[in-house]
């Protein structure tokens, strides 16, 4: 359904180190870098043919994270969700929602782990546990 994700960094450094991290974690690449026509830098990053992109936004203000908006990334696991969620921590992460672990609703069971980037978008690692 989806060709690719794309969101704006503040600190294009800074969130290349995270996102280098988390997606690491996930089994993707280091970022590669493309440089736009405007001369704006962005990050890509590939995995099962879809692409993640980190980039600073060309109109050259400052980059921000929608309210309600969360970007998730499957894991095999939960134990590949905490790895994920420790990386994010130490690359310059922030914590979010409630501690990562199981949550139950409507017959559905998933492991998830939440955190924001340095420049605020708030992420989630997930794992169903319904199969």
């Amino acid at each position: 359904m989806f060709s690719h994700v794309m969101v704006g960094a503040n600190d294009i450094e800074a969130s290349k180190k995270f996102y280098d991290e988390v997606l690491g974690v996930l089994g993707c690449e280091p970022g590669v870098l493309s440089v736009n026509p405007t001369g704006h830098k962005r990050y890509m990053y590939f995995v099962d043919g879809i692409m993640f992109l980190i980039s600073e936004p060309i109109d050259d203000q400052d980059a921000s994270h929608g309210n309600g908006s969360t970007i998730g990334f499957s894991a095999n696991d939960p134990e590949m969700a905490d790895a994920w969620h420790e990386a994010g921590i130490n690359s310059g992460g922030t914590t979010c929602e409630d501690p990562p672990g199981p949550r139950e609703g409507m017959g559905m069971k998933f492991y998830l782990a939440y955190l924001r980037d340095p420049s605020g978008n708030k992420l989630c690692a997930i794992h169903n546990m319904n199969s």
